[in-house]
């Protein structure tokens, strides 16, 4: 499966490898904008979860800076850019993705078990309903669920959810968290309406867009990328246009994408909070591998038990993750609840990027409550009121 790997790269190399093919080393392309973000990335997770904002919009925030929140939405949503669908979780996906997941809609088509059953008509009913009146949520089609719990869908949620999976109906946005769904042969654009890739090519594919995303990866590290399975990856790799490297420190086989190798990661590093579901740490293993910091989501630990807070955002400065910050939002004040700091060098930067943070949701204080070790509660205190006096002078 591996060929001899004939280039050797550092643990710095790769890091800073990675941060530049996630788009945090450099200067950013701005111009193209948040679009550009997605196209780069190939995939940006959705989370239900709303602190300082939703992470879609927290994920091109990281990387462009204060860009508008309204603008981020539209940006996904207005005029055909982008869909949802299955990738490495729900995720949205620029629109020249669609006939790369040709596979996976195959494989749901053929798919022999569901945990919901269709009811015989509903299916028909919604692509009908759908046809007639244009895009619906769920609950213009006829209501999302029935009276029990929240995973007891109706039979119209039940019957678009399996079109959507099946690709003959696309969430072409989320309008107030609730999908709206449209028939792909109204809302893709006909060039990219058809499922003529075979499964080799839609993997090839996949595997080479993951491997760019993420500069360099060992098979768990791209394979994840877009939830593909490891024999999935192996069945493709060599064709991909990846090439092995070896990484020091790095126990398993790795590629990286060439045009990755051929210069210098070199620029500006960007000093933000990350939100848990971004793509530069959303795989643990990775994230500890590179980065050596340990990351867990603790949303759904129970409280007695959290370490570092309900929505803990990594901090991320220099190209090194130097701690965490659990924030709420208390009207027009973020809070830090929890800022957990790696190093006094921290502080600063933590600053700096809670400031930063605040003003971009419209908030016009930060206060700061725990602080772990104790001993930075007040440098970081202070310097939140430096970096705030620095931004309005």
């Amino acid at each position: 499966m591996t060929s001899t790997p004939d280039v050797a790269l550092s643990a710095d190399d790769a890091r800073r490898i990675a941060l530049r093919a996630q788009g945090f080393l450099g200067a950013p392309d701005r111009r193209a904008g948040v679009r550009g973000v997605l196209r780069h990335l190939g995939s940006v997770q959705l989370d239900t979860i709303s602190v300082l904002a939703r992470s879609h919009e927290l994920i091109p925030y990281a990387r462009l800076g204060a860009v508008g929140r309204g603008t981020v939405e539209d940006a996904y949503w207005t005029d055909g850019h982008a869909f949802e669908y299955w990738s490495h979780a729900a995720c949205i996906l620029p629109v020249e993705e669609w006939p790369l997941f040709a596979f996976r809609r195959r494989a749901y088509r053929s798919r022999p078990h569901w945990n919901h059953q269709l009811v015989d008509g509903a299916y028909e009913q919604v692509i009908k309903q759908l046809r007639a009146e244009g895009p619906l949520t769920a609950t213009e089609l006829g209501g999302a669920k029935n009276k029990g719990e929240w995973w007891d869908w109706s039979d119209s949620k039940i019957a678009v959810e399996r079109a959507l999976m099946y690709g003959e109906v696309v969430c072409t946005e989320r309008r107030g968290w609730k999908r709206v769904y449209d028939l792909a042969e109204r809302a893709l654009p006909g060039r990219l309406l058809h499922d003529d890739l075979d499964d080799a090519e839609c993997l090839r594919r996949l595997v080479r867009q993951s491997g760019e995303a993420l500069g360099v990866g060992t098979r768990a590290d791209i394979a994840d990328y877009h939830r593909l399975r490891s024999e999935q990856f192996d069945a493709v790799v060599e064709d991909s246009g990846l090439v092995p490297v070896e990484v020091e420190g790095w126990s398993k086989p790795a590629w990286a994408d060439p045009a990755a190798l051929a210069s210098q990661p070199r620029g500006r590093h960007r000093t933000t909070l990350l939100s848990p579901f971004d793509s530069l740490i959303w795989e643990r293993a990775r994230t500890e591998r590179i980065f050596g910091f340990t990351h867990r989501l603790e949303a759904y630990v129970p409280k007695p038990k959290r370490v570092y807070g309900y929505f803990a955002m990594p901090l991320l400065s220099g190209g090194r993750l130097l701690g965490r910050v659990d924030p709420a939002r208390e009207g027009s004040t973020l809070v830090a609840r929890h800022a957990s700091l790696d190093t006094a060098k921290a502080v600063e930067p933590m600053a700096s990027a809670l400031v930063e943070a605040a003003g971009w949701v419209g908030c016009t204080s930060v206060r700061v409550e725990k602080v772990t070790p104790v001993e930075l509660r007040a440098p970081l205190t202070a310097a939140v009121k430096t970096a705030a006096k620095a931004l309005t002078a």
